[in-house]
C-alpha cells in the first residue's frame, strides 16, 4: 500500500473562510447565551453534560511500520491520559434526547513541537461518534448551526421528539444497508458510552502522512454491552449512571487505530462529510488507552473536568495539525467559545499541564 504524504498545499481554504468562522462563533456565541440565561450557568456550547471523566494510561504500540511510527506514536512508551465522555447537546438535558456522544482524550508528557499557542507538552484528541461530520465544510456548519442555534430555546420535549424521529429514520435505513450521519448525530441509538467507537471525523497531520483517527473497545465486558440500551423514561442521567457503574467494577479500554489516507479522490481533505472507506485504508492500532477501575464522576474531579479543564483540536503537536476546513474552524471556535464559558462563570481556564492537577 502506498500512503500519500503530507504538505502544506493539501489544504485549500476558500477566501472568504475567515468570515464563516467568525459566524460560526458569532451564532454559537449567540446559542451559549440562550443555554446560560435558562441554566444560571454557562456550559460547553457542545458536549456539556459529562457522563465519566476518567484518568489512565496510553501506551504507543511498540514496532510500529514506519508509517505508523510518527509524532506521538513515533517513540514506544506509556503516558498519562485524562479522558472525557458526554452526550453532545450544548445545553443539559434528559437523556431522551440522546444524540451523538463525544470523547475527548488529553495525553501528557508529549515533547516535542506544538502549534502556536500551546505552550504545555500535551497532546489533545477531540473526538465524537460516527465516522463523518455531517456538515462537511464550515460552510456547510455554518448553514446548519444556525438551524441548530434556532432550536434551543425550544422545550425538551420536541428536542427529545425530533431525536426520537431521527433514531427511527436511521433505524430504518439500517433495513436497507444504509444509514444517515446526519440522522444519527441528531439520534444515537440509546446505546452504552463504553460500547460506542468514537472518531476525529476529520483528518490530523499524521507525521508524514495524513491520518484519521477512531477509538474503538477493546474488553469483552465492554463488547458484552453493544446490546445494552437505556430506558430514558426509568433515568434521565441513566447513561452517567451506567458509565461510572462500569467503571466501578471493570477496567476500560479502547484501541486508539490511524486511518491514513492513501486516496486523495476518494479520501478528501477538506469535505468532512465523506467517509474514507476502508477498503481503501483500514484503521490500524497506534495505541492503547487503558483507564482502570476507578470513581469516575467524584464532585471535585468533575467540577475541574467540567468547569476548568480544557479540550481543543488547538492542543496539538505540529506533527499532528488537525486538517482541513471543519479543523480550522474548530481550532478557533473552541477558544472562543471556551473563553465566554470560563468568563461568564468566573472560572480561569487552565490547559492542564500535569496529570496530578486533577483530582482524585
Amino acid at each position: 500500500m502506498i500512503y500519500l504524504r503530507y504538505a502544506p498545499e493539501i489544504e485549500r481554504p476558500p477566501a472568504d473562510e475567515q468570515e464563516t468562522i467568525d459566524g460560526i462563533i458569532k451564532g454559537m456565541t449567540r446559542q451559549s447565551e440562550t443555554v446560560e440565561a435558562r441554566e444560571g450557568h454557562a456550559v460547553r456550547a457542545s458536549h456539556a453534560k459529562s457522563s465519566a471523566c476518567a484518568t489512565g494510561e496510553l501506551t504507543v504500540a511498540s514496532g510500529l511500520p514506519p508509517e505508523l511510527a510518527q509524532g506521538l506514536f513515533a517513540t514506544p512508551g506509556t503516558h498519562p491520559v485524562a479522558v472525557r465522555f458526554a452526550q453532545g447537546p450544548g445545553e443539559t438535558l434528559g437523556d431522551r434526547v440522546s444524540t451523538h456522544r463525544g470523547l475527548s482524550i488529553k495525553v501528557f508528557d508529549v515533547p516535542g513541537e506544538k502549534l502556536d499557542g500551546h505552550a504545555v507538552d500535551t497532546q489533545d484528541f477531540v473526538l465524537a461518534t460516527g465516522t463523518t461530520f455531517p456538515s462537511g465544510t464550515a460552510a456547510g456548519f455554518l448553514r446548519d448551526g444556525t438551524v441548530i442555534g434556532q432550536s434551543t430555546g425550544l422545550p425538551e420535549g420536541v428536542k427529545s421528539a425530533v431525536s426520537a424521529t431521527m433514531r427511527n429514520l436511521n433505524r430504518a435505513l439500517h433495513a436497507f444497508g444504509t444509514e444517515s450521519a446526519f440522522a444519527d448525530f441528531f439520534g444515537h441509538p440509546y446505546s452504552h458510552p463504553l460500547a460506542d467507537s468514537y472518531f476525529s471525523q476529520a483528518p490530523v497531520r499524521f507525521g508524514d502522512y495524513v491520518a484519521k483517527l477512531g477509538a474503538m473497545p477493546a474488553t469483552e465486558a465492554q463488547r458484552a454491552l453493544a446490546e445494552w440500551r437505556l430506558d430514558p423514561h426509568q433515568d434521565a442521567d441513566g447513561f452517567r449512571h451506567a458509565t461510572t457503574a462500569f467503571f466501578r467494577d471493570n477496567e476500560v479500554v479502547f484501541d486508539l487505530k490511524a486511518q491514513l489516507w492513501a486516496d486523495a479522490e476518494r479520501q478528501p481533505i477538506e469535505d468532512a462529510s465523506v467517509d474514507w472507506p476502508v477498503s481503501i485504508s483500514p484503521y490500524r492500532t497506534v495505541a492503547t488507552i487503558r483507564l482502570p477501575r476507578q470513581d469516575a464522576y467524584s464532585t471535585e474531579r468533575v467540577r475541574y473536568f467540567d468547569e476548568v479543564m480544557t479540550f481543543r483540536p488547538a492542543h496539538s503537536l505540529a506533527a499532528h495539525r488537525p486538517l482541513g476546513s471543519v479543523m480550522r474552524a474548530r481550532m478557533q471556535v473552541y477558544q472562543a467559545l471556551s473563553a465566554f464559558r470560563h468568563h461568564a462563570n468566573g472560572v480561569t481556564a487552565e490547559d492542564t499541564a500535569r496529570i496530578d492537577r486533577i483530582p482524585a
